[in-house]
């Protein structure tokens, strides 16, 4: 060996050395405040990490391993091959809250939106860590399965859904049905299915991995030289999404059930889990009823211990408003019902080194510093960053250079700083300072009133441009298919453009001429950007990518104002009325459109061709403007979103509820209880071709 190498060895054991101590006290005195005193400062899981960190550095010099040593204790050691699906009505997702002071909140929220309290209780389900999936039966035969996709269009897997043991190829025989629901007092159920099986019956579930199946499948990887699977939730993902069905069996996959869509007379959700259940479906037994929001949290808290001796993984448990009129009338706000959120359980947690903050420079130009850590495994996902948002997170965290931290993926998906342990502070610790000049182009930084973000004042700093152009091409804006942040960096690179009305003037020529780019490849890129030139205001909006502006506020702005032309000429103070827009915000968009370059940009997208399609309002004069219309049964020439927007587009609302209020009622096949309501007060009923015609 090497005098070199023996000095160096030498450090790193010292090093080694100097972090067992500091270890072993943090550990202790966690270990203090959670058993004596009852206050811990730390989740259990952050102190497991805390704990390997020091089992690793002790397996590799054992020498240093003392009998007071808290590892001495007994114990202590998750594609474009399917077709699409469209999904007659959107799979929702849900939003989270990780407190009771947050359910509150929720609680409070739909209290004030209802303008009275939520009656009727709520019921709770475990949040299974799976796949959403959607599931047709017509004439009680499966006939599609899809993913939840991006809630409007799925996958279809169908093939693969069929090979789960879980699911029922084909439902009971309709007269035992219609008796047990007769006995379980579903009497509206059982006598529309004496009458004969509805057409269609949709379901939706979820599908997953029980945990011992994901353990044995590792064991075969591992078995089979083989890198092994990071959770069951991706391999249930993957495995639903599979080629060949029969790579799905072999996953010996599983599922549960968990809304009916079909109008059955369920009054609550807890019904629609009883009538899944007569159906033939596999629901889970620990849901149930909670009469208070007290119930709630005895629920959450139960489950959360009972977590691990689950035979598969959860994350939390689901909050719904178990009355069905409440929850229709709640609605939906972004992509998530009012009616129900994901009370998720304590965040994983794991300590790690912050061995680096870089700042990143977005769309706006905000700066955002990012912490470089060494890596660490959270949840099954090795976690390498975290965004630690601004200058002032960093005060209010403490943190340095090199420090040790406590880091949880929020969510289970977003990466976060938690806290700093300063007692494991090296002497090398470095202090942060955001720079005063952008890390991109130099220019120097600013801070708006009001605002807590430094951001680059140069409108044509690069990495600006490129983040601003890679939200202009995605999904959620312009959604230009084939290009994506690669090959937009190629153009930038190459300079075939600079800005983003660019991108609409290419030829298949100036594509060709990239590096590996093919004449087919070329076109394909082309001919998907020019499907692109016409496009809705709000997506358009939305695909500017004004600061505090995003896909709801775009909509906001679509709605209010209709037109391109009346949002370019908003005052400050009009914008300030809207309800849901704030003064920041107010600020930020009459800010965007008065800049001279911006003014330009909008012009250059005209002249390249982009029309820009006014927001659909009612039709001025109509016969139908405010006339209040109810849907039920099943529409066979249109969908029910596509029957409420020409609802809306000739001036008419839509209810989810027969009333006195009600002026029409559209019958499609099989109508469930509305009808009957309808008949019942009088309320005019026409078919789907005299809605049509009235339409017209």
């Amino acid at each position: 060996m090497h005098k070199f190498d023996i000095v160096t060895n030498s450090n790193e054991k010292k090093n080694a050395a100097g972090r067992i101590v500091k270890l072993r006290k943090e550990i202790e005195r966690h270990r203090y405040l959670y058993h004596v005193l009852d206050k811990p400062e730390i989740s259990d899981a952050a102190l497991d990490s805390l704990k390997h960190e020091l089992e690793q550095l002790e397996f590799t010099y054992p020498e240093l391993i003392t009998p007071d040593s808290p590892t001495q204790r007994i114990g202590g050691k998750a594609r474009k091959e399917f077709s699409k699906v469209r999904h007659e009505r959107a799979m929702l997702s849900f939003n989270d809250a990780f407190s009771q002071e947050e359910i509150l909140a929720w609680v409070k929220r739909n209290e004030d939106f209802l303008e009275s309290r939520v009656l009727g209780g709520w019921y709770g389900e475990l949040k299974i860590d799976g796949l959403a999936v959607s599931l047709v039966y017509r004439d009680g035969i499966l006939v599609s399965g899809s993913t939840r996709g991006d809630g409007i269009i799925g996958e279809d897997v169908t093939a693969n859904l069929r090979t789960i043991e879980a699911l029922p190829m084909k439902l009971r025989d309709s007269t035992v049905i219609a008796r047990d629901l007769e006995k379980a007092g579903f009497l509206q159920a059982s006598k529309l299915l004496k009458q004969g099986w509805p057409r269609e019956i949709e379901v939706r579930g979820e599908v997953f991995m029980n945990t011992a199946d994901f353990v044995l499948l590792n064991k075969a990887q591992k078995k089979a030289g083989l890198s092994p699977y990071a959770n069951p939730r991706n391999v249930a993902a993957g495995s639903v999404r599979q080629l060949d069905p029969a790579i799905t069996a072999s996953r010996r996959l599983d599922s549960f059930a968990y809304d009916l869509i079909n109008d059955f007379g369920q009054r609550t959700h807890e019904e629609a889990h009883a009538i899944l259940k007569i159906l033939g479906f596999k629901t889970n037994t620990h849901n149930k009823f909670c009469a208070s929001i007290e119930d709630v949290f005895d629920f959450h808290h139960k489950k959360a211990t009972l977590r691990e001796g689950l035979p598969y993984e959860i994350d939390g448990i689901v909050v719904i408003v178990n009355d069905n009129s409440l929850f229709t009338k709640l609605g939906v706000i972004g992509k998530a019902p009012r009616g129900a959120v994901a009370y998720k359980f304590a965040l994983k947690e794991a300590e790690t080194i912050v061995e680096n903050i870089k700042v990143q420079v977005g769309r706006t130009g905000a700066l955002t510093p990012v912490a470089t850590l060494k890596p660490v495994e959270i949840g099954g996902v090795t976690i390498r960053h975290a965004s630690l948002h601004n200058a002032d997170e960093i005060e209010r965290l403490g943190l340095r250079i090199k420090d040790t931290v406590i880091v949880a993926r929020a969510g289970d998906v977003i990466p976060k700083v938690l806290r700093v342990l300063p007692s494991l502070r090296p002497k090398n610790a470095v202090k942060f300072t955001m720079p005063s000049k952008c890390p991109s182009c130099g220019s120097k930084v600013e801070k708006l009133s009001g605002d807590v973000i430094l951001r680059c004042k140069n409108k044509k700093c690069p990495s600006r441009n490129r983040e601003w152009l890679y939200h202009f091409t995605s999904r959620a804006a312009f959604d230009i298919v084939g290009l994506g942040p690669k090959i937009l960096n190629r153009l930038l690179d190459e300079g075939l453009i600079e800005d983003a009305a660019d991108i609409f003037s290419l030829k298949p020529q100036d594509l060709s001429q990239l590096f590996r780019f093919g004449d087919k490849s070329a076109k394909n890129i082309c001919d998907s950007i020019a499907k692109r030139k016409i496009i809705p205001l709000e997506k358009f909006i939305y695909a500017l990518g004004i600061p505090n502006v995003g896909e709801e506020t775009a909509i906001v702005l679509a709605q209010k104002y209709g037109s391109l032309d009346k949002i370019i000429k908003a005052t400050n103070e009009s914008l300030d009325d809207i309800e849901d827009i704030g003064s920041l915000t107010a600020q930020s968009i009459a800010t965007w459109f008065v800049n001279k370059n911006n003014s330009a940009l909008i012009k250059k997208f005209k002249k390249a061709g982009i029309v820009v399609l006014p927001h659909k309002k009612e039709l001025a004069g109509s016969v139908l403007a405010g006339k209040t219309f109810v849907l039920t049964g099943s529409l066979a020439l249109l969908t029910r979103d596509e029957a409420k927007a020409k609802i809306r587009h000739v001036g008419g609302t839509i209810s989810e509820s027969v009333s006195s209020n009600t002026n029409f009622v559209v019958v499609g096949s099989e109508p469930g209880e509305k009808y009957e309501k309808a008949k019942k007060l009088g309320i005019k009923t026409i078919n789907e071709e005299e809605f049509i015609k009235m339409l017209q």
